[in-house]
């Protein structure tokens, strides 16, 4: 299947990172989050990507450009110019970066991939967040449901600690965990060719030109996941996935 990755907006939140690239090139570990994002949908077997470019848009670009052609081991000819790659152990992945405009919304980035699309189904997530979930079980779900648009919803995390209480004594710490209360939208969706009639130019909002229309036709089925997400909107959260990364204990690493 083919899969968009929304990747243009200005991730103004984390300021502290994205004034010199775009949100989606901030390093978790040694790479940035769009790579472990590929990764995890890789490893479910999809690989034709459509990843919606905007802010900065370049750097990405060039990013995969060099990730592409520096993969492996090379042998110059000074001489003639020529390189040639041998013994490289990189990804089946196809990557179609695509400019959507500086300033367009989400629902004009995936109106403007409609003509690569075509008139199948597609996957849909953004750029900035990671997760367990099971993809093939996601389109599973999506597919014995029979709606026009299927997303992941999730616990979102808490924003701060628990204490445990004993009368007027703190008995433990608790570090932050998923709430159990609410659901939010958490990405990884899958969506019929249909939704595309929703979407008219660069100004329309994904979330309420195609969700909330969905939803108030009983046309967006939810798949609930209960496993790790976390979104990466600001420093502290990109600290923490790193932190995870490092620690050898990432719960979306394959």
């Amino acid at each position: 299947m083919k899969v968009i990755i929304l990747a243009g907006g200005l991730g103004s939140r984390l300021a502290e990172e994205t004034d010199i690239r775009p949100k989606p090139m901030v390093e978790i570990g040694e790479y940035p989050i769009i790579w472990h994002i590929l990764k995890h949908y890789s490893y479910y077997g999809q690989h034709k990507f459509y990843i919606a470019l905007g802010y900065k848009g370049e750097y990405i670009k060039r990013y995969f450009l060099d990730y592409t052609s520096l993969s492996g081991n090379l042998s110059l000819n000074v001489g003639s110019g020529k390189i040639l790659s041998h013994d490289r152990d990189s990804e089946s992945w196809i990557l179609h970066l695509v400019d959507t405009g500086a300033l367009t919304m989400t629902g004009g980035r995936v109106k403007r991939l409609q003509d690569y699309i075509g008139n199948e189904r597609f996957m849909l997530t953004y750029g900035d967040g990671v997760s367990d979930v099971n993809i093939q079980n996601l389109l599973a779900f999506h597919q014995e449901h029979k709606k026009m648009g299927t997303i992941t919803t999730v616990h979102p995390p808490a924003r701060f600690g628990l204490l445990n209480l004993e009368n007027d004594l703190v008995t433990a710490f608790n570090e932050k965990t998923q709430v159990r209360e609410g659901w939010i939208n958490g990405g990884f969706m899958v969506m019929e060719p249909s939704i595309f009639e929703y979407l008219n130019n660069d100004t329309d909002i994904f979330e309420i030109s195609v969700l909330e229309k969905l939803a108030s036709m009983g046309e967006l089925a939810a798949y609930k996941h209960y496993g790790f997400w976390q979104c990466m909107d600001t420093l502290k959260e990109k600290r923490y996935l790193d932190s995870l990364w490092r620690s050898g204990d990432a719960p979306w690493k394959h």
